[in-house]
């Protein structure tokens, strides 16, 4: 059975299960459902707590054992499984399947694990702990749901906001809800409960946006200039190389060059998203909502100034690297529908030296 981290509490009410593991990317979700899960489980009497951390010297073994001793003074226990790098390796995943066909009685396992991809869960161990208890997935909140995510923490402290407002908070919390879900206590801190006014949040919410520079491609697709421009901000006051910047712009702007002349040739649109190695519906639906703005000229195009760019950042031409980085990515991010640029059109550095890109 799965489940996110938002339908957890609702299931706490009505159910109780031997075992529980919560994985996923976003850490204050995770913390927070393991949390709601040792809150129901002191309540039901699991007042003894063991936690077994798998390092490089843990012996699974020790995971059986743990689950048939029993304290003198207790005889509900729960068992806290954390696996940090998400790796059981071989005799862990048997491990994990043996204990998964016979969970032991009066104990609640807790399994805690990072991130874990496609290949992962398709292995045998996620599985066994996937049909022998409850999985709660701990998502990341992309920006589009961070409003809705920001009113019901709200809402929560009997306040809320116009969606002026929390549009300014999501842009400003972005990428870091540790840090978002302080801003919004801080906001009960400083304002009574009700309606919360822009100008109050304007002066109170810190600007604690961070920004990964592999959602790059996504942001791009969305088609939304002001924030690819902030990301880029973002990701330069971050100091992420420049490089690394470039290879994710490439590496989205030759997805879409293959998808195009895949689909000239007649081949499925699901099939090149493989081969193009566009993974995730979110990412998925982006390309296939976007596609028809792109042409393979503009590809083409986008390619040679990309290689200006890189000879840029190797100094063998002048010019200002994030610039046209911006002006790369706005290719893309700009609907081909004659919307003026963001700043008046001039030449660029790797025109001016001589290489063939336009602007």
């Amino acid at each position: 059975m799965r489940i996110t981290t938002e339908q957890l509490q609702q299931h706490l009410c009505r159910e109780f299960k031997p075992l529980y593991t919560v994985f996923g990317d976003e850490p204050l979700l995770a913390l927070e459902a393991t949390d709601r899960v040792r809150a129901r489980a002191r309540a039901e009497g699991y007042t003894e707590r063991e936690i077994l951390t798998v390092d490089s010297g843990f012996k699974w073994k020790e995971l059986a054992f743990a689950g048939s001793s029993r304290s003198l003074f207790a005889s509900k226990k729960l068992l806290e499984l954390r696996i940090p790098t998400g790796k059981p390796g071989a005799e862990g995943s048997e491990a994990l399947q043996t204990y998964c066909e016979a969970l032991p009685p009066d104990v609640v396992t807790l399994v805690y694990l990072p991130g874990v991809d496609w290949r992962a869960q398709k292995s045998g161990w996620f599985e066994a702990l996937d049909r022998a208890g409850v999985m709660v997935e701990a998502k990341i909140v992309p920006r589009k749901a961070l409003p809705q995510w920001l009113t019901g923490r709200l809402r929560a402290q009997n306040q809320e906001a116009d969606e002026e407002t929390l549009g300014f908070i999501a842009d400003r919390v972005e990428g870091n809800l540790m840090a978002a879900f302080q801003e919004v206590q801080k906001l009960a801190l400083l304002f009574p409960a009700g309606r919360i006014a822009f100008e109050q949040v304007r002066d109170a919410v810190l600007d604690v946006a961070r920004y990964d520079v592999f959602n790059l491609g996504e942001v791009m697709l969305e088609g939304d200039p002001l924030r690819l421009s902030r990301m880029l901000d973002g990701l330069q006051g971050e100091g992420t190389a420049p490089p690394l910047v470039l290879w994710a712009l490439v590496e989205e702007i030759r997805a879409i060059g293959k998808i195009i002349a895949g689909i000239n040739s007649g081949k499925p649109v699901s099939m090149l998203l493989r081969e193009a190695r566009i993974r995730g519906p979110s990412h998925q639906n982006l390309m296939q909502q976007n596609l028809k703005r792109f042409s393979l000229a503009q590809v083409t195009e986008a390619l040679r100034h990309a290689a200006a760019i890189d000879r840029m950042i190797k100094g063998l031409i002048r010019g200002d690297v994030w610039d046209e980085l911006l002006q790369l990515g706005l290719r893309f991010a700009r609907s081909n529908t004659g919307a003026p640029p963001l700043r008046p059109a001039r030449r660029s550095s790797a025109q001016a030296a001589g290489q063939p890109v336009l602007f």
